[in-house]
């Protein structure tokens, strides 16, 4: 494959956050034999992954602490914050991959 286009295929999977989290980095590190192209979709994959692992554990620290509002505020916060930070870091590495 071409250069530019093993740069557009890193930086979409970083992207994929808007239209396919999971399923097209995965998707692309299985199709891609260029190894900086499987480097990006697993370091986008792996990115994705903190939603899914901060839900079910703020489920968890909200039920054991018996529903209280503090625990429900902070996870909130927790969850968000870290979220759009995720997505910031996403952002940006696209953008570093596509400029590069």
């Amino acid at each position: 494959m071409s250069s530019n286009l093993n740069r557009i295929l890193s930086s979409l999977c970083y992207f994929s956050m808007f239209f396919a989290p999971f399923l097209f980095p995965v998707v692309i590190y299985l199709a891609v034999q260029d190894q900086a192209v499987m480097r990006h979709a697993k370091r986008s994959f792996l990115s994705q992954l903190f939603p899914v692992i901060t839900i079910p554990l703020s489920i968890i620290i909200v039920a054991e602490t018996e529903f209280s509002m503090t625990s429900i505020v902070v996870c909130a916060v927790l969850f968000g914050l870290g979220s759009l930070a995720v997505m910031a870091w996403n952002i940006v590495q696209g953008i570093k991959v596509l400029k590069a």
